[in-house]
């Protein structure tokens, strides 16, 4: 469909008649406001998986791709335009068998290596020209805080101890000075620094209190001067199993600024048969939605354990593994590669409703990833770049970021139904961004039907509304690097009428928009 035509057509469904009956109710209290959305709720994860770093976002200095440092300026410059808050690096299971001084000096000097047991990859060829380095240069060019993590799996204390150092320490210190004479004098800064990755799987098939006393003997290890010194991350569970975050709750209060959970939207909910990225039927676009709104229950139940043994609120919950994941194509480019459609933008906005809803515990989550893995936000192949739908979901919510969230009511809510299986057809989040202005953040759940909301502010009048909404014709529509701009966001204005608001959401849509009161 022509995008221009396809906008207009989507502008003619915004503005609806005041208060139709059967609308959907909105209300939002802004006296009433909740705590802050931590803008690292909308951080990205970089892995050396597949042409996730290598040619995704890093070909080196003397390609013919234009670059700076070696990392791709058009990526560069899509990712600044996210004003993307964080970036987890290196892994993953990735991280379980990575050395940090394979990829430090001259990069002609630096060893390759094979990682196995990569994210279910069985192999991974690691030639190290990205390594600790090159990460912040990303970091710094990014305007990002780092996220790094650590190799319990086949690492050591000391060696998790030196890494933390060199990056870390100032002054005399001889893994300072190596620092220095690898190009960097003063210390980089190091927001979070996670002891581990997936103890329970790939970092090493260990049990939970062992794990806790493992953390407990490395974080203890782990010197760093007071203002460089980052907040250390545990490793928690797997989706509902909670008994990662009971363990390390109750063990590790005073030592932890975290506790991860990984989650992954799987549509079947079979690992085995996951489901299509492109080319499913609507039954597939309901379980994957409805798969994906278990997160509200998963956070529920991690959030009830950590009110238990943390009711001082001072152990965040972190979602740094979270996305769909699909069926690999035989044709695919390379590991974990997957294309993107209309559904990932649904399941990445529901989410964030989700991650604003439990904002107060919900302290970083880290989307499984940036570049060409999983659910990205942007896809390559060699000197061609494509921006995803979940890339538009992202810069559409962008507001949301250090946003105060907003109490918010839904009314006479639509449901969206096929078979025996029903999900709620509006989902919503509300905020007041530090622009000082209110946003509200709409899904609609139902391919078929558009649906109307009305919006009401509590204590003034909305005179309209201005933002953006993320549709198409087809539930699986794409961009590709033959059509790079068959899905993008459409502007709309809509007007209030005697105070009230009423807006007409399309069918299978994110919108997000400034209330203008």
């Amino acid at each position: 469909m022509n995008i221009i035509k396809h906008s207009l057509a989507v502008l003619g469904m915004i503005a609806a008649p005041a208060f139709a009956a059967g609308q959907v109710s909105i209300s939002i209290d802004p006296g009433k406001p909740g705590p802050v959305i931590n803008k690292n709720v909308y951080g990205q994860f970089a892995e050396h998986l597949g042409t996730g770093v290598y040619e995704g976002m890093y070909v080196g200095a003397k390609s013919s791709i234009p670059n700076t440092r070696g990392w791709r300026n058009d990526v560069l410059g899509a990712l600044k335009a996210l004003h993307v808050p964080l970036v987890r690096w290196p892994g993953g299971c990735f991280a379980d068998t990575y050395h940090w001084r394979d990829g430090i000096g001259p990069q002609d000097k630096r060893p390759s290596n094979i990682h196995t047991r990569a994210g279910g990859v069985v192999e991974v060829d690691e030639i190290n020209a990205v390594g600790t380095h090159e990460f912040f240069d990303l970091i710094d060019m990014l305007g990002a805080d780092a996220y790094v993590n650590g190799n319990v799996g086949t690492g050591t204390v000391q060696e998790m101890s030196d890494w933390v150092e060199y990056m870390t320490a100032d002054g005399g210190s001889p893994l300072a000075r190596l620092r220095a004479q690898n190009g960097r004098v003063k210390p980089f800064k190091v927001a979070f620094f996670a002891i581990g990755n997936e103890l329970w799987g790939c970092g090493g098939n260990m049990k939970p209190e062992y794990y806790a006393n493992l953390y407990s003997n490395y974080e203890h290890f782990l010197a760093a001067p007071g203002q460089t010194r980052p907040k250390m991350i545990a490793s928690g569970g797997s989706g509902f199993d909670t008994a990662w975050t009971a363990a390390l709750s109750k063990e590790l209060k005073g030592r932890t600024t975290g506790i991860t959970v990984h989650q992954y939207t799987v549509p079947t909910g079979n690992w085995d048969v996951k489901g299509k990225a492109l080319g499913f039927k609507e039954g597939e676009w309901l379980s994957t939605l409805a798969n994906t709104m278990k997160m509200d229950q998963l956070i529920k139940d991690h959030v009830a354990v950590l009110d238990k043994n943390d009711p001082e609120k001072k152990i965040g919950l972190l979602i740094d593994e979270w996305g769909t994941w699909y069926d690999e194509e035989k044709s695919a480019k390379s590991a974990l590669f997957q294309q993107n459609s209309l559904r990932d933008a649904l399941v990445a906005a529901l989410n964030f409703n989700i991650f604003h809803e439990h904002a107060e515990r919900v302290t970083m989550t880290t989307i499984a990833q940036m570049v060409n893995v999983l659910q990205a936000m942007i896809l390559t192949d060699k000197e061609k770049m494509v921006l995803t739908p979940t890339y538009y979901a992202f810069q559409m919510y962008a507001p949301f970021q250090d946003a105060t969230a907003l109490p918010l009511a839904i009314k006479d809510n639509t449901s969206y139904t096929l078979g025996a299986a029903t999900i709620p057809g509006v989902s919503a989040s509300a905020a007041r961004a530090k622009d000082g202005k209110v946003y509200l953040a709409l899904v609609n759940t139902d391919p078929g039907k558009a649906v109307e909301v009305a919006v009401n502010v509590a204590g003034t009048k909305v005179k309209g509304a201005a933002g953006r909404v993320l549709t198409a014709a087809t539930m699986d529509a794409h961009n590709t690097f033959q059509n790079p701009h068959v899905i993008k966001p459409a502007a709309f204005n809509a007007r209030a009428s005697g105070g009230k608001l009423s807006i007409k959401v399309p069918a299978k849509a994110v919108m997000v928009f400034a209330l203008e009161q």
